[in-house]
């Protein structure tokens, strides 16, 4: 690109700030600048102090021979032959030259430039989303508006994000994560990214749902108007077709829906930012709580086990203890006492008071004391892992041979099911959430059937009895495709 030789050629030290002194009066709408004013302004500076008029003009024609400027000669202040002659030119910045010169600046405050996650434009989004609707009987002017407010609202949340994250995953973030003066702010942070994860989960899927009920012909024809209305402005310089403003238009409403909205082959941008963010929660955690150890690594453990065993003897009953436990091994708290024993019931009803004892054997952890190490040859485990395997087969095709019982000519009928096993009832609504979640509303089990929701927008509701309770759901259809 012509445009950007200024920037790393001989004399660019020359070159830059001339362009930096365009740009400045640029901003504030001084458009034209004369040659004599250019070099005033650049004498003023020491490192100009040797400057001439001559270089100046070099300068000036070699950036206008690059398309940097643009020249126009003055005739009005002429007064003679040998002036007009002379030819008094008129610079101006051309449009690429402003945009180079703006990236440029953007560059160079990187390090200055702070960013930030802003949860108000999750919910602008949202608010602009809900006008759909309306849109389609707005004038182009007022659809050009509303549109470039939720083009500009959504670009900013992905750029402000994608920013916060890599300065929080940065070296220097990691540096000072792992620092005593970190603790201070610690809490500060964590709340900030709290309150973008609730925005988040609040407005996101009220925005899923708002893009999942817009008719794709309904944005064709708000689209289609922006784009006559975008036109219609008057350019001087650039002409611009309907069709390449509706492909740059449609370009970007797909990128918002793919940002929010799941697809077959993808997850939603939106469960990437809530997991990242949620995992710079837990890494700002674990990094201040291993601040705090080590800072308290001078106190005696076993002094410590032994007066929170006095605590636990002076609770008057269980539940006392049990909100002692809470406390104590709750868990925000990086250090916890476990065992390793299989639990009878993966209930979350089941309290820990529940299940059997666990014996563990302290060894001391001296550097006289060393562990007997224990001698035996390979044994040979075949047998058993053949067993083991063997069942397994047995295991799967008997819960499919259930599974399949329940199919009746093709399809499960929610509404006709009879009283069903609780792990039949949790595949069944496993199969039906991989379906909702898919736009056309198909799936796949894990043996490799597919299957798609005949009547997914039913108002109907059934009862689904199993022997643990009974679930009040929409009366659901999967059919199941035939075999080719």
């Amino acid at each position: 690109m012509l445009e950007a030789k200024y920037l790393n050629v001989d004399n660019t030290d020359r070159y830059r700030p001339i362009i930096r002194l365009f740009y400045l009066n640029y901003e504030k709408l001084k458009y034209w600048i004369y040659q004599e004013e250019v070099y005033e302004e650049l004498k003023e500076d020491p490192y100009f102090q040797e400057y001439t008029p001559e270089q100046c003009q070099q300068d000036l024609t070699a950036l206008t021979a690059w398309g940097n400027l643009i020249t126009t000669q003055d005739t009005r202040r002429v007064t003679t032959i040998e002036e007009f002659k002379n030819k008094k030119f008129r610079y101006q910045l051309s449009k690429a030259t402003v945009e180079i010169e703006r990236m440029v600046i953007r560059v160079e405050n990187l390090f200055i430039e702070s960013s930030s996650l802003e949860p108000t434009l999750l919910e602008r989004i949202r608010m602009n989303l809900e006008k759909i609707p309306q849109m389609q009987n707005e004038e182009p002017e007022k659809i050009y508006s509303w549109w470039n407010d939720l083009g500009s609202d959504f670009i900013r949340l992905n750029q402000n994000y994608q920013d916060y994250m890599r300065e929080l995953n940065s070296v220097k973030a990691e540096q000072m994560m792992k620092t005593q003066e970190f603790l201070i702010f610690k809490d500060r942070l964590i709340e900030y990214l709290r309150s973008f994860v609730k925005s988040l989960q609040i407005n996101a899927s009220a925005i899923e749902q708002y893009l999942k009920n817009t008719e794709e012909h309904q944005i064709i024809a708000i689209l289609e108007k922006e784009a006559e209305y975008e036109v219609s402005i008057p350019q001087i310089d650039v002409e611009l077709t309907k069709e390449r403003i509706l492909d740059k238009v449609t370009g970007r409403w797909q990128s918002l829906k793919e940002w929010f909205m799941a697809t077959e082959d993808q997850q939603s941008e939106v469960v990437r930012v809530f997991d990242t963010t949620n995992e710079i929660i837990r890494k700002i955690t674990r990094y201040a709580a291993r601040i705090s150890e080590l800072s308290n690594s001078g106190s005696n453990r076993r002094e410590e086990y032994h007066k929170l065993a006095v605590m636990f003897s002076k609770c008057e009953d269980i539940y006392e203890a049990h909100r002692l436990a809470a406390s104590v091994f709750g868990i925000e708290k990086p250090l916890h006492l476990k065992g390793l024993s299989g639990r009878k019931t993966e209930s979350i009803n089941s309290g820990v008071f529940e299940e059997d004892p666990h014996m563990v054997t302290v060894l001391p952890r001296v550097r006289t004391y060393k562990e007997k190490a224990k001698r035996s040859g390979i044994a040979d485990r075949s047998k058993e892992k053949e067993a083991v395997r063997l069942e397994t087969i047995r295991r799967l095709e008997e819960e499919q041979k259930l599974l399949r019982s329940y199919i009746k000519d093709g399809k499960i009928s929610f509404a006709e099911l009879p009283e069903i096993e609780p792990h039949v009832r949790d595949v069944f609504l496993l199969w039906l959430s991989k379906a909702l979640e898919n736009k056309h509303f198909r799936g796949k089990t894990e043996s490799g059937e597919i299957y798609y929701i005949e009547n997914a927008d039913t108002k109907e509701t059934c009862m689904l009895h199993a022997k643990d309770g009974i679930l009040q759901m929409p009366a659901y259809t999967i059919r199941f495709e035939e075999k080719k």
